[in-house]
């Protein structure tokens, strides 16, 4: 009895931090950092102020687990990668990964883009420490491949860097792409068809062909 009780509550807390997330992380790309309060992200939570609180003790600590949420979506996928893994099939996975992400979640994207176009003031600790280690031991994985003939020699930190990039443009720069391709969203067929053109474009660059199912 006991623990179907504990089970309920943290069941609870669960779906209430996730509430509280997502309504942090709309409040965060309407308004920015400085323009969004507890107590809007309570109202769009549709929970009392002090239930915010209670999960995170200010706004700095609740916007940094916004990041961290969208951060660790985005690199996951190559938690596994390693020195024996295939080069196209990894990759693919990762921009395919990364474009669905631009397209179900844009308001991450958009998140991480105007802090570090505002010069990272809340992740530039993680920036030079984390990320900085976690592009350190890709890159070298890249370029065992490179070693081992699986693939074309190439920079394995500029790779990382135009895959962040062409994927993150489709979500921060979703207005301008839609406008010029006059359409009003995006649909499956449309990010299907520029996830194939990635893939192709940056593969063919690394020497490698998408495989047929990812």
């Amino acid at each position: 009895m006991t623990s179907n009780k504990k089970y309920k509550v943290g069941a609870i807390r669960e779906r209430n931090s996730d509430r509280i997330l997502i309504a942090a992380e709309e409040e965060f790309v309407l308004h920015g950092f400085k323009g969004t309060s507890m107590q809007s992200i309570a109202d769009r939570a549709e929970l009392p102020k002090a239930n915010i609180h209670y999960y995170f003790k200010n706004k700095t600590n609740l916007y940094q687990a916004v990041l961290e949420n969208i951060m660790t979506a985005w690199n996951e996928v190559l938690a596994d990668m390693n020195e024996d893994s295939d080069p196209a099939t990894v990759l693919t996975k990762f921009i395919h990964s990364k474009m669905q992400l631009s397209y179900t979640n844009p308001n991450g994207s958009k998140i991480f883009a105007m802090e570090i176009i505002q010069g990272a003031p809340h992740l530039r600790e993680y920036i030079s420490q984390d990320m900085r280690i976690w592009v350190k031991e890709k890159s070298a994985v890249i370029e065992s491949w490179i070693a081992q003939g699986k693939m074309r020699a190439v920079d394995p930190t500029q790779l990382i860097f135009m895959i962040w990039a062409t994927t993150q443009h489709y979500a921060d720069f979703n207005t301008q792409v839609l406008e010029v391709m006059n359409r009003r969203e995006y649909d499956d067929d449309g990010i299907q068809n520029i996830t194939n053109f990635l893939t192709d474009m940056i593969l063919t660059g690394c020497g490698l062909t998408a495989p047929q199912a990812v």
